[in-house]
């Protein structure tokens, strides 16, 4: 159907040390995100629940899905705006709280975004079009809690 988009991943668990889950403290949470013509990412909890450090967790691909989400609608509208963008670097950051029955939820992501930009008449619309970017993101609009913005926007200098 027109407007409809499908996505699929297949998410194996490579924990098992040899008695799988018969106690919370013998098996590892690691695991593989596998989608089809794409690399592997290696995944685990978050240290704090017991996972490896060294792989990506559920929480780290929610706050980069936000942030990667946002830049690429960013990216289209300055393009069409005729904001010229030479480098967009952000610091994401995500706040989870810890519920009182073992669980917790996300309470807000905040995009750091630095955008450079080709000239300086260029900035105001550079920063005007974050919040459009932030309605238009599918990931953004997808989540129950605030996605907030403190861009900063310079001009590319070029240094001959």
């Amino acid at each position: 159907m027109k407007g409809e988009h499908h996505y699929k991943a297949t998410i194996k668990w490579t924990g098992n040390k040899g008695t799988g889950t018969d106690n919370y403290k013998n098996y590892e949470r690691n695991h593989n995100i596998l989608i089809e013509n794409k690399s592997d990412i290696l995944g685990s909890s978050d240290p704090a629940f017991r996972g490896d450090g060294t792989k990506h967790n559920p929480e780290d691909l929610l706050i980069s899905s936000i942030s990667a989400c946002h830049m690429l609608w960013y990216l289209h509208l300055c393009s069409e705006a005729g904001v010229v963008v030479v480098d967009y670097i952000d610091n994401v950051t995500g706040l989870m709280v810890e519920t009182s029955n073992g669980g917790g939820h996300f309470a807000e992501v905040t995009l750091n975004p630095i955008v450079t930009v080709a000239e300086d008449s260029m900035i105001d619309k550079a920063n005007e079009l974050h919040k459009k970017a932030n309605e238009l993101c599918f990931i953004a609009n997808s989540v129950n809690f605030p996605v907030k913005h403190k861009p900063t926007s310079n001009v590319f200098e070029n240094k001959k």
